[in-house]
């Protein structure tokens, strides 16, 4: 009978013996509770929306929390990892979140005055057809490749609405005014890597 594989041995180890093999410095103990743990962080993250964050931002968050709790569990503390590991990952989710929410006036607040902004005639020629013809195109994209909502959404974010006024504007709820604004960035970001 073959001897189980390293991989089979930390498979059969209990979550608070591969911690504390983890805080030992065993980087395979590691990588044993991150595969363990990362269905856990997942299921988790998947009830958490931000703003400015994409889905695999706040599932990356609750994997750093995942990583926190492997350093600084102890077995204690009456709590089993499980229920640990949940607690760290949800404080990690909340708390890139909650600074998301901050940064959402950051435009505003970071904002050059318009005398103090650099001018088309600072602009050569050529830059200035250049920068034309990309406005074309992404007029044409807008208006050929978006969805109504899309585009509606779009131009109240253009215009400086905020979720919940675009969402009142349009009749529809701001979540559904995020995704589609999610959507419409996404479809423009790769149109223009591809112009």
């Amino acid at each position: 009978m073959a001897a189980p594989s390293p991989k089979q041995q930390y498979a059969s180890l209990s979550d608070e013996a591969l911690a504390a093999l983890a805080q030992a410095g065993d980087q395979k103990a590691v990588a044993a509770l991150i595969d363990r743990y990362r269905p856990l962080v997942s299921a988790v993250s998947a009830r958490y929306f931000a703003a400015s964050m994409e889905a695999d931002d706040i599932a990356q968050e609750g994997l750093i929390g995942l990583l926190s709790a492997v350093y600084s569990f102890s077995p204690g503390k009456n709590a089993s990892f499980k229920t640990y590991c949940a607690v760290c990952a949800v404080n990690a989710i909340r708390t890139a979140v909650k600074a998301d929410a901050g940064r959402k006036h950051a435009p505003l607040n970071s904002s050059v005055p318009l005398e103090d902004a650099e001018l088309a005639e600072d602009l050569s020629p050529e830059q200035i057809v250049l920068s034309d013809e990309r406005a074309v195109f992404i007029n044409r994209f807008i208006g050929t490749r978006l969805s109504p909502l899309e585009q509606a959404v779009l131009k109240q974010h253009l215009n400086g609405a905020d979720y919940r006024t675009a969402a009142a504007a349009l009749g529809i709820t701001e979540k559904a005014v995020d995704n589609a604004l999610q959507r419409a960035r996404s479809k423009l970001a790769k149109a223009l890597n591809d112009y």
